[in-house]
């Protein structure tokens, strides 16, 4: 501002201090401090000392005039542009009141704008300037260069004053205005209106406004008269855009009220609190929140925010816009009824001619439906379904974690549990209590840790339970471990309450500390495996924790089972034969026993190698190999009179005996090689009696019916249940060795091979005695009435050849 502008505006600010309804203000643009006047302070009603805040300063006037206050203050601190303005406020009471407000800008040395000085007047009928201080407020406007278009009438309406603005206007050819009608300046069909309310105003001395088409058509001016004394003070202005925005606002509303994306439309307000204010919605906002137009207009987007909106995202929606700059969002919103739902929001800037922002435009197009089906696809990638824990997956990100913060001194256990004899269950009672089970115990489990740890659902029966130690909770590892692990069983143990059922379980715990060694996810996981195997061997429902010797263990059977698969593919794998003889002294048969002689390790034993087999499942091919093996050397002896009497026990596995081919492969086997089914025994153990009893049953039935002999062998150390052993299709009993070897000096071995061999005759079966390596067990055996023997004291096992010259020689031995 230059010098004479400068006193102009120190002039008006004078003057304007002395007229009634009068405060002042200043704008300190370094600091932000807004100071009122007393006057100002009264004006709105609120008290001497009241100073609202920078940003909160536009919020007294009414929300219709805002934007423009808030244009005008912003250019004036940008630009130094001084304004002269009439709005209405509303005072803190509510109620509206219109006033003049003028600002200046203040330079430092530099011509750098530094605040703002400023006045507000109350115009009302009894404030309005009159006369000669009409003239001056004239000319000072004209100082501070407000930019607007003034005049003043006569009662008839001729022109008595226009500033260069007004002539701008009113006379855009040129000429002079004074002694002119300012009526002629408006559309013939305006004319009657406006003359009517410059009457009006003369007789009742109140103000006007008004907009018309000026005479030129294309025109729309806004007017405003201010009686004074014996004329009229007039206000002109081109309003022309707005009306022409306002018509494309109009065509705007009647094109996305009926889009299905939620439209709303705010002032360009600054988003301070409460923020820009809604001046449009469309009928799909209304469908989809509830809420009506009437409700929201006047009021802001927050209306729309709840307890889980992202703050994060508001506030990246807010720095954008105070760049003006469009901003793209996945946003949660609430409906009036507080239902949550989701918005993929695009908020715009709307900019005027003039580059001068005027509106927001947001439209949402809710995506609740895509983001639950994320949110379904993100759970079910993470979570069992069934007992909606945690699953592998989400374990091995968790336990991932946990080893990550050994280097920071914190430990923790992983916890393998596996229900005992749940296989007996589902076989029994079917898979749908099985899966009610499984429920009951994920529940049982999610009680008892604690809030942070993790229960997961490996698969099938198995679950794991991931104790991370922090400093809410520092205890050592393994003593919060075996607190849990005592937890578990016992309630694991307690009954379950299944649909017509009470059923009692149990569960077998492994357990493995970390942190104090860096371990990778596998060695922890299969620590806790192993751990839990041990818990098993043990005679289950108990814990056992991992120790180094039990890794040592496991890495020897490890090794044990990688060279058992060479051997198989290598032909390693020989069967030898062991004769079974009848009470008569005569040979029966033979038992097919499976060797292994290792080019490094030697002789492996049985006992070493064939646990492994069964466990890695190789004991199904072997299985199946010695088993055609047996049937051709059947085969083979049956044109060799001295041999065609013989049968060939061979041992079944639990694992083989279950496999779904089994029946079928034994068939094939007798079919191919042509043999009697009679001479095949096979052997089974008393180990598949413990479930799955049901199925087993109807196997050995199958078998029984295609005329193979069957035989329990290991009788008396397994799992017996006479309950059971009633309804077995078998022929014969074969009692344990570990009962034969003591059976002369132990009492109690001797009280039970003579039980087994009364149960098998009172059942109708045979009975046979394995392990026989003395002439005087042999005698005790037979006084009891065991029919059939085996054991060193009649041969060792022998490969092929040595048998069959074995046989050879008795045959001719008998002859002479």
């Amino acid at each position: 501002m230059d010098g004479a502008s400068l006193e102009h505006a120190q002039a008006l600010l004078k003057l304007v201090e002395r007229t009634a309804f009068v405060g002042t203000w200043t704008l300190d643009l370094h600091s932000g401090m807004l100071q009122w006047s007393e006057q100002l302070a009264q004006l709105h009603g609120a008290p001497p000392e009241y100073t609202p805040s920078r940003d909160h300063a536009f919020d007294h006037f009414a929300p219709e005039w805002r934007a423009e206050i808030e244009q005008r203050v912003r250019a004036c601190a940008e630009e130094g542009t001084p304004f002269d303005v009439e709005a209405q406020v509303v005072t803190l009471q509510g109620r509206r009141l219109w006033v003049r407000a003028i600002g200046v800008a203040v330079r430092d040395e530099n011509g750098k704008v530094v605040r703002i000085e400023g006045a507000v007047q109350d115009i009302a009928p009894h404030g309005y300037p009159q006369g000669s201080l009409l003239r001056h407020t004239v000319s000072m406007g004209g100082a501070l260069g407000s930019g607007e278009a003034f005049a003043t009438v006569d009662p008839e309406g001729r022109i008595t004053f226009a500033n260069e603005q007004a002539e701008k206007l009113l006379a855009p050819g040129g000429g002079e205005l004074a002694g002119k009608s300012i009526f002629a300046a408006f559309k013939k069909t305006a004319r009657l209106r406006i003359e009517e309310r410059f009457r009006e105003s003369f007789a009742r001395q109140q103000r006007f406004e008004l907009e018309e088409l000026d005479a030129r058509v294309s025109h729309w001016l806004e007017v405003r008269g201010y009686p004074f004394g014996a004329g009229l003070a007039v206000h002109l202005r081109d309003v022309t855009e707005r009306h022409r925005a306002d018509e494309q606002l109009r065509l705007l509303e009647g094109s996305i009220a009926r889009l299905n994306d939620i439209v709303i439309i705010t002032e360009a307000g600054p988003f301070g609190n409460p923020g820009p204010r809604i001046v449009f919605v469309n009928e799909a906002f209304e469908r989809r929140t509830g809420y009506t137009r009437d409700e929201v207009l006047g009021r802001t987007p927050r209306i729309l925010q709840g307890p889980n909106t992202q703050r994060d995202r508001l506030d990246h929606i807010r720095a954008s816009l105070e760049q003006w700059s469009p901003v793209r969002v996945d946003l949660i919103n609430y409906t009036k009824s507080g239902e949550p739902y989701w918005v993929d929001l695009d908020v715009s800037p709307v900019w005027d001619k003039s580059r001068r922002l005027t509106h927001w435009v947001a439209v949402g197009r809710d995506i609740t439906e895509r983001k639950m089906a994320e949110e379904k696809i993100q759970y079910l990638a993470f979570y069992d379904p069934l007992t909606q824990l945690p699953n592998r997956q989400l374990l091995l990100d968790r336990l991932n974690q946990a080893l990550a913060q050994q280097e920071g001194g914190r430990a923790g256990a992983l916890m393998f549990i596996d229900l005992d004899n749940f296989k007996v269950l589902n076989d029994t009672l079917g898979h749908q209590k099985g899966d009610l089970l499984l429920q009951q115990v994920a529940k049982r489990l999610r009680s008892c840790v604690a809030k942070g740890d993790t229960v997961a659902r490996l698969g099938g029966d198995e679950f794991v339970i991931l104790l991370e130690n922090s400093g809410e909770k520092p205890i050592d590892p393994a003593k919060a471990a075996r607190i849990v692990a005592q937890r578990v069983l016992t309630t694991l143990g307690e009954p379950y309450v299944l649909p017509g059922y009470l059923h009692h379980s149990s569960c077998s715990i492994g357990v493995t500390v970390f942190g104090r060694t860096p371990w990778t996810v596998g060695e922890v996981l299969k620590q806790a495996d192993l751990a839990m195997y041990q818990a098993k061997a043990a005679g289950r429902n108990t814990v056992r924790f991992f120790d180094p010797e039990m890794q040592a263990i496991a890495t020897a059977n490890a090794a044990l089972a990688s060279d058992l698969r060479q051997a198989w593919l290598d032909n390693q794998l020989q069967i030898e034969y062991q004769p079974q003889v009848g009470a008569d002294g005569h040979m029966t048969g033979v038992e097919a026993l499976l060797r292994w002689e290792h080019p490094e390790r030697g002789t492996v034993s049985p006992a070493q190698f064939i646990p492994t087999a069964e466990e890695t499942s190789l004991i199904i091919p072997i299985g199946h190999w010695v088993l055609e093996s047996a049937c051709a050397q059947l085969a083979a002896w049956a044109h060799r009179p001295e041999r065609a009497h013989l049968g060939i026990s061979v041992n079944v596995s639990v694992r083989q005996f279950r496999h779904p081919d089994f029946v079928d492969e034994v068939t094939s086997a007798i079919v191919k090689s042509g043999i009697e089914p009679r001479k095949l025994r096979l052997e089974l153990t008393e180990s598949l009696l413990a479930d799955g009893i049901e199925v087993t049953i109807a196997k050995m039935g199958s078998l029984k019916a295609m005329g193979v002999t069957l035989s329990l062998d290991d009788f008396g150390i397994g799992y017996s249940s006479l309950s059971y052993l009633k309804r077995l299709p078998l022929d014969q009993l074969k009692i344990d060795r570990s009962f034969v070897r003591d059976i002369l000096t132990d009492p109690n071995d001797a009280a039970i091979a003579r039980t087994i061999i009364g149960l098998a005759h009172s059942l109708g079966l045979g009975v046979m005695a394995e392990g026989v390596e003395t002439e005087a067990q042999r005698d005790f055996l037979a006084r009891q009435g065991c029919e059939e023997y085996q054991g060193f004291l009649f041969s060792r096992p022998l490969p092929i050849r040595e048998l069959e010259a074995l046989i050879d020689r008795l045959a001719a031995e008998e002859v002479t």
